[in-house]
């Protein structure tokens, strides 16, 4: 199922995206504010595993990010901890850094949030972004979520306090 935008679509995570999705969660600058990496391609396998038993549980759902015109892997993107009684889930994206800064998060988040709101029939849409990552909370706020607040040293990384600030956007 593929997902378009005016420059990208977002398509099912493949078995072929192994060695991109490794580039990513390896990468120094993606995970520095990301929760998960890797260190092999075998060690990534677990990853791919996780996309698979978001949607067999009905948990979720993750996609790729691509080029329209190239069709080149650029991220990843999607919900996960679907909370059926609740009706909401949380939103995670990454992209590999050489294609950071064009606007790509901006353009894909919203199909995103369509594709809870409609497919998933949520009513609530979270973020939760680790307060010093300033570029992933100004995408959230152009994209139409809303900050509610700081959560102050709730989780530990690296052996040292974050905090993390969330964002939310709710169905009209």
């Amino acid at each position: 199922m593929k997902q378009l935008t005016q420059n990208y679509y977002l398509r099912d995570i493949l078995e072929s995206d192994l060695e991109p999705i490794f580039l990513g969660l390896s990468h120094p600058e993606v995970i520095k504010y990301y929760g998960i990496s890797y260190s092999s391609l075998e060690e990534t396998k677990t990853q791919m595993q996780w996309f698979k038993n978001l949607e067999i549980s009905g948990s979720g759902k993750w996609f790729a990010i691509c080029d329209l015109k190239t069709d080149e892997f650029l991220g990843a993107g999607g919900l996960n901890d679907l909370i059926e009684e609740h009706q909401k889930a949380e939103i995670g994206l990454w992209l590999l850094p050489q294609f950071w800064g064009k606007g790509i998060l901006q353009e894909v988040m919203p199909k995103i949030v369509a594709y809870g709101f409609k497919e998933l029939q949520l009513h609530r849409i979270e973020g939760f972004v680790e307060s010093e990552n300033t570029k992933c909370r100004r995408a959230m706020a152009k994209t139409g979520f809303t900050y509610e607040g700081t959560m102050k040293d709730c989780e530990q990384k690296d052996g040292r306090w974050i905090s993390l600030s969330v964002y939310a956007i709710l169905n009209p």
